[in-house]
C-alpha cells in the first residue's frame, strides 16, 4: 500500500481507502502497532428505521392493544 503523509493537519489517504470512509466520520486511535483508523459507529443511526416495513410494530397497533387492555379491565 501507499505511503501517506500529514501535511498542514491534514490526513492524505490512498483512493482505495477514502472510498470506503466516503461520507463516514472515522476515529484516529494510537495503539502500540501503529495508528488505527476505523469508522465511527453511532448506534441511534444504524438501528434508526431497521423495523420499517416489517409489520411487527406501529405505534398504531400498540395503542389499539393498550385500548383492548382496557377494555378488558
Amino acid at each position: 500500500m501507499k505511503t501517506t503523509t500529514v501535511k498542514s493537519n491534514k490526513i492524505h489517504l490512498p483512493v482505495e481507502i477514502i472510498r470506503r470512509l466516503e461520507g463516514k466520520e472515522i476515529e484516529i486511535v494510537e495503539t502500540r502497532e501503529g495508528i488505527l483508523l476505523r469508522p465511527v459507529e453511532d448506534v441511534i443511526k444504524s438501528t434508526r428505521g431497521f423495523l420499517k416495513g416489517k409489520g411487527s410494530f406501529s405505534s398504531k397497533k400498540y395503542m389499539a392493544a393498550k385500548n383492548k387492555e382496557k377494555a378488558l379491565e
